[in-house]
């Protein structure tokens, strides 16, 4: 861990201890902990051994966690990304540690550079059989400030390369027999979360995406489904966003008391990659701890 990030983690720790209830006789409680992966007890899926995955957005955060725990199921893990120091530090980290792991750089606003890179990765890794639609921007902006060409980098940077992604990579997929698409919502679309209201638009349109491409290639064995995270506690987050009233506030809304961690979601769209879920297409699975 870097020292910026080694600060960051050491203050919102500060912060969680801060928020946490005081012990009481009729609700004992400690400090909210911070779930780390190590200290879990995790499931091993055999069906992702050597299957081929591709993870948009997977340099950092979320896309970085489910990076990492495709790469310990023994997958091939093929990710982009805009953050080229990042992807190139997490590459030689994986193959370092015996995983099979590629980066490439790409802009996912450029529909034809990301079928490139689709193609690309297939080449070196084999046919993508799982594809995770992750990258994002969160960036908060008023309403009234939106203007026509903001609103429509925001949906192609939230949204429009979901489509493309998924346009890509059903053709080998139908090829194959069968594959696994999954895309990540938000739970500001489930929630008043006024602070991003393009954001929160296109994550919703996410919902009809999903719905709509599991009934066109569910029959040919290709589930699509949404995974929708609460408010994930990512090095981003704690640095922007995570302040001690806005955390304590999220926390009074979920129905458990511990902050989501990138591990959490990245369990779920394991899970859903895996034939463990092959009845599970055309949903949304919450992983929130009970915030919506």
């Amino acid at each position: 861990m870097h020292k910026k990030s080694r600060a960051i983690h050491r203050l919102w720790q500060n912060t969680l201890n801060s928020i946490a209830p005081r012990k009481s006789a009729r609700h004992p409680t400690s400090p909210l902990p911070i779930v780390q992966r190590d200290a879990m007890s995790l499931g091993t899926y055999p069906s992702l051994n050597g299957r081929v995955v591709m993870v948009t957005g997977g340099a950092s955060g979320i896309g970085e966690e489910i990076v990492r725990s495709f790469a310990a199921q023994g997958a091939r893990v093929g990710f982009v990304d805009l953050e080229a120091f990042r992807g190139e530090r997490l590459e030689r980290e994986l193959q370092n540690q015996g995983h099979s792991a590629k980066f490439i750089l790409c802009d996912l606003k450029d529909a034809e550079a990301l079928k490139t890179v689709t193609a690309n990765l297939a080449e070196a890794l084999g046919p993508v059989g799982v594809l995770v639609n992750n990258a994002a921007n969160d960036d908060r902006h008023d309403w009234a400030d939106v203007t026509p060409a903001y609103f429509d980098e925001r949906v192609a940077t939230n949204m429009r390369h979901f489509f493309f992604a998924i346009q890509a990579v059903a053709p080998g997929m139908i090829s194959a027999g069968g594959g696994s698409i999954i895309n990540l919502g938000s739970i500001s679309s489930w929630q008043d979360a006024g602070d991003l209201p393009v954001y929160a638009a296109a994550k919703a349109a996410i919902h009809g995406l999903t719905r709509s491409f599991a009934r066109k290639l569910g029959r040919h064995r290709i589930r699509v489904n949404t995974v929708v995270p609460g408010w994930v506690m990512t090095e981003r987050q704690k640095q922007l966003w995570a302040t001690p009233e806005a955390l304590k506030h999220h926390l009074q809304r979920q129905c458990l008391p511990d902050p989501v961690q990138p591990v959490h979601v990245a369990r779920l769209v394991l899970f859903l990659a895996s034939d463990d879920a092959a009845m599970c297409t055309a949903h949304n699975y919450m992983v929130e701890a009970g915030a919506i």
